[in-house]
Formats: structure tokens, C-alpha cells, sequence
């Protein structure tokens, strides 16, 4: 359990990561935004996918939450 809470605790941290990560770069993410799309779109799809894959608990959670992770980062960055 207490693996899970610090998990979403830097799940959470995407968010201002996200946002540091668009301030810093507003030069660099106008031609960047297809990419940042691409990568929101499959590192969400991965982590859906992840969900069926038969892997052991562990190892499910760590894609899942560091797909979520980027996705999370991506869009933020993406959506400037």
C-alpha cells in the first residue's frame, strides 16, 4: 500500500513537471506540439494495454505509472 501512495504522489509531480517543462521551452514546443501529441497518444495506449498484459503485479504497475507519467507531462506540454 505504501508503495501505491508514493507512486501517486510522483504521479502528481507531472503536473508542475509538465508545466516547468512548457515554460522552459515555449520556443522549442511550437514545432514540437505533433510530437508531444505522438507521444501522449502512445504512451496512453500503452499504458491501457498494459492493463491486459499478463505480467506480474510489479512490474504492471511500474509501466503503468510511468506511461501515465509521460502522458501526463506530454499533454500538459502538448495543450500550451
Amino acid at each position: 500500500m505504501k508503495e501505491i501512495f508514493i507512486s501517486i504522489i510522483i504521479l502528481l509531480c507531472a503536473i508542475p513537471a509538465g508545466y516547468l517543462l512548457k515554460n522552459l521551452t515555449k520556443e522549442e514546443l511550437k514545432p514540437g506540439k505533433k510530437y508531444f501529441k505522438i507521444i501522449w497518444v502512445v504512451s496512453l495506449t500503452f499504458a491501457v494495454i498494459s492493463f491486459i498484459l499478463p505480467i506480474n503485479l510489479i512490474m504492471k504497475q511500474t509501466l503503468i505509472f510511468s506511461l501515465s507519467f509521460i502522458s501526463i507531462v506530454s499533454f500538459i506540454s502538448w495543450k500550451s
